[in-house]
């Protein structure tokens, strides 16, 4: 199976010298919103059906084409449980996110969570009389906070990642309504990026315990109605390839790269290889030209993932 989003993301506030939704070739590049995530392999790999229809293969090849990935692998779940229902049997899949045409096995898992904290407003001037859920909500992200900086200290690592710990962070924050009132909602997002074999629901379970335990009975105690509310907004699972799995061996030989590469960023595998089937990462381009301006992609690139899709499929 040959994985890939459909999706990209926005480019709202960015400077692009080129319309970024029209691809733009120059100096032995495609430049465009996505060429290098991840449409470049798409466009490859359908590029390619009329041939690969032609050969005489003993095994099918399935095209898995996602949406949602860049807002957490949201789309794909549905695509895993269809494949579940209809009983399909994979031998492996190749998800085609750019890794430079080499051998990416494993990233770590993603999980993002949105907080409302609820207090009660009233004016600036009588804080004994409100629940200041901006101030509240700060303790809490100074929380979150203090765990990543626990894992940074402390590990576990592995040091085949380019970060080697698992790493929590705050990204989004909203609340208050005027200087001068003491604010009734808070709002923020959180993730958390686990390296693979970690239980992400016992680091969930930190947070959710410093919640219960000691955030809202001091909140309770200034206003009785005060409360936390965590919600997912989207999990994926970390990837964690078997080196003797037939796809991982097929890959890395026709690749020539025996390399052992590990990435902090998640995608789709670690979803595929719940349903049990063995799951790579390999395509064209690079990461670090992804999600900015002027993105783009070596021609060059396309074309060794031609050479790399055309041999592999030939095998079957």
């Amino acid at each position: 199976m040959l994985s890939g989003h459909t999706d990209v993301v926005p480019v709202d506030g960015q400077d692009w010298d080129t319309d970024p939704f029209k691809v733009h070739e120059a100096n032995g590049r495609l430049f465009g919103r996505g060429v290098a995530d991840m449409k470049g392999f798409i466009a490859v790999g359908l590029s390619l059906v009329p041939e690969f229809m032609r050969m005489k293969r003993k095994r099918p090849v399935h095209f898995a084409l996602s949406f949602d990935e860049e807002i957490g692998c949201a789309g794909a779940p549905y695509m895993i449980e269809e494949l579940r229902a209809r009983g399909v049997k994979l031998d492996g899949c190749v998800v085609g996110e750019p890794s430079g045409m080499k051998v990416v096995v494993a990233h770590k898992g993603i999980n993002m969570f949105r907080c409302r904290v609820h207090g009660k407003a009233t004016h600036s001037s009588l804080t004994d009389r409100g629940c200041n859920a901006i101030e509240h909500a700060a303790s809490l992200i100074c929380k979150i906070r203090e765990i990543a900086e626990s894992h940074k200290r402390q590990g576990p690592y592995d040091q085949a990642y380019d970060v080697p710990y698992t790493t929590l962070s705050t990204n989004q924050i909203q609340g208050g309504i005027a200087v001068n009132t003491i604010p009734e909602l808070c709002e923020f997002t959180y993730e958390f990026r686990n390296l693979p074999g970690m239980n992400a629901d016992a680091l969930q379970e930190q947070i959710e315990a410093y919640i219960r335990q000691d955030l809202v009975p001091a909140m309770q105690a200034e206003h009785a109605a005060a409360n936390i509310e965590v919600s997912s907004s989207s999990r994926a699972p970390g990837l964690s390839a078997e080196e003797t799995a037939e796809i991982t061996r097929l890959v890395r030989a026709l690749t020539d790269d025996q390399e052992t590469r590990k990435v902090a960023y998640g995608t789709e595998a670690g979803l595929f290889q719940s349903l049990g089937v063995p799951t790579v990462i390999c395509g064209p381009g690079h990461i670090e030209q992804a999600h900015k301006a002027n993105e783009f992609i070596d021609i060059e690139q396309l074309e060794e993932c031609e050479r790399f899709l055309r041999k592999m499929v030939a095998t079957l």
